[in-house]
């Protein structure tokens, strides 16, 4: 469980040093907005997005078993988030997280981390997709500038109140928003390797700004953000607390392994590399822990950004590093600056991160799997949009995990790891 920074120190060099402060500085580019994004639409104050990508993502380089693994929040998690937030409030969320941290700290010590091979592909689709949906729907407030209507987390409930606001449309929020899409796609076929993420967002927030637009920021909507870390302090804890949140931790602690360990299985293949399954799961429970410690969210491998990590150059863990140490650099220094964002930008960043993560360029070939599969995969779904996440998870497994069984014993035994 040697986490590979230390690997890949014995052989470091100059130019690898180079390739991998450029690619840091890159991914902490794309890594700010979302971060922000991600904390905002899981109902928690912005700035908990870059302390959860300050501490855990410089804690997830420093001992990850990922070679290039880009950790921090996440689009996963908004969905558990919210819904624990909602429940037991922030102080909650932050026990949970620390419990979540725990838990994957003794999975990563029982070296559990290959068992994720064991959770079935369309589950791991079906959840993704549900996911996706509750993002994208949960940003449409913002993105059709619905101002102060309230909007609840269930999702017919949250349909049936979209429509009942759509008296307060902003057209000008919608441009905003459908540009801010516009110029990421753009600037992603353009440039791949350039932020063209942050830039988006920063031009569609400069215009609302400088054209004093009708349009709501981060500054108009939560204040100015702070411009330091906060100190470290530990949450209260009681056995009955901790009965009360176990569900909500151990979500937490499967969904940052799932994510984690798919991310690195992506990476794996970027670079012709192999991580360390059990050190990966060791350093996202540190992480988690981390940052609960500093009252940030949950955290785990962010897919997006570590491919955006190696497509930038980056060679070892010092690219992620590089990338944490950006971000605590542009919060001391640029804090005030955040306040400008627009929610609409925001809000269009998110439905496309959304839009990616139901990996679209695979839904043709899920209608070509198996019948269980493909029920499997659209029941996951369903329980994940319409019911909650902890279900779709626990249901989703416990038929999976039978049809593989099933399979077996009829003689068709074709299992294969998820493939991510």
């Amino acid at each position: 469980m040697t986490p590979k920074l230390f690997t890949t120190l014995r052989t470091y060099d100059r130019q690898q040093f180079a390739a991998d402060v450029i690619a840091g500085v890159t991914v902490a580019m794309v890594a700010l907005p979302l971060s922000i994004a991600i904390a905002v639409a899981s109902g928690a104050l912005p700035e908990k997005g870059l302390i959860t990508a300050i501490v855990a993502g410089l804690l997830i380089s420093l001992l990850g078993g990922s070679r290039v693994q880009i950790g921090g929040p996440t689009g996963a998690f908004i969905v558990v988030v919210y819904g624990v937030i909602a429940e037991y409030g922030y102080d909650g969320l932050v026990l949970a997280t620390l419990m979540a941290g725990a838990i994957m700290v003794v999975a990563g010590y029982l070296r559990a981390g290959s068992l994720v091979a064991y959770v079935p592909e369309p589950v791991i689709n079906g959840f993704t997709i549900g996911i996706a949906v509750i993002i994208a729907t949960s940003q449409l407030k913002d993105l059709f500038g619905l101002g102060d209507a309230q909007i609840p987390a269930e999702f017919t409930g949250k349909i049936a109140a979209l429509w009942a606001a759509r008296g307060a449309f902003s057209p000008t929020a919608l441009a905003i928003g459908l540009v801010t899409i516009v110029l990421i796609v753009w600037l992603r076929r353009l440039a791949p390797k350039f932020p063209g993420l942050l830039v988006a967002v920063a031009v569609t927030s400069a215009t609302v700004a400088l054209a004093t637009l009708p349009v709501d920021t981060l500054y108009s909507r939560f204040g100015a953000l702070p411009g330091t870390l906060p100190l470290p302090a530990f949450p209260e804890v009681s056995l009955a607390r901790m009965v009360e949140l176990l569900p909500s931790a151990l979500v937490i602690a499967f969904l940052a392994s799932i994510e984690s360990l798919l991310s690195a299985l992506v990476a794996d293949r970027m670079i012709g590399g192999n991580h360390r399954p059990n050190a990966e799961i060791l350093a996202q429970g540190v992480a988690n822990i981390g940052s609960s410690l500093f009252g940030g969210l949950p955290a785990t491998g962010a897919i997006a950004r570590t491919a955006t990590n190696v497509r930038a150059g980056g060679k070892t863990p010092v690219a992620g590093i590089v990338h944490a140490l950006t971000i605590l650099l542009v919060m001391l220094l640029a804090a005030p600056l955040a306040g400008y964002l627009a929610m609409p930008a925001l809000a269009g960043l998110l439905i496309l991160t959304a839009w990616m993560m139901s990996e679209p360029h695979k839904w043709r070939g899920y209608l070509r799997e198996p019948v269980p599969d493909r029920v499997l995969l659209v029941l996951t779904m369903v329980l994940t949009v319409f019911a909650d996440l902890t279900v779709a998870i626990g249901v989703g497994v416990a038929l999976g995990l039978a049809l593989r069984l099933r399979r077996q014993k009829s003689g068709n035994a074709d299992w294969t790891p998820p493939e991510h």
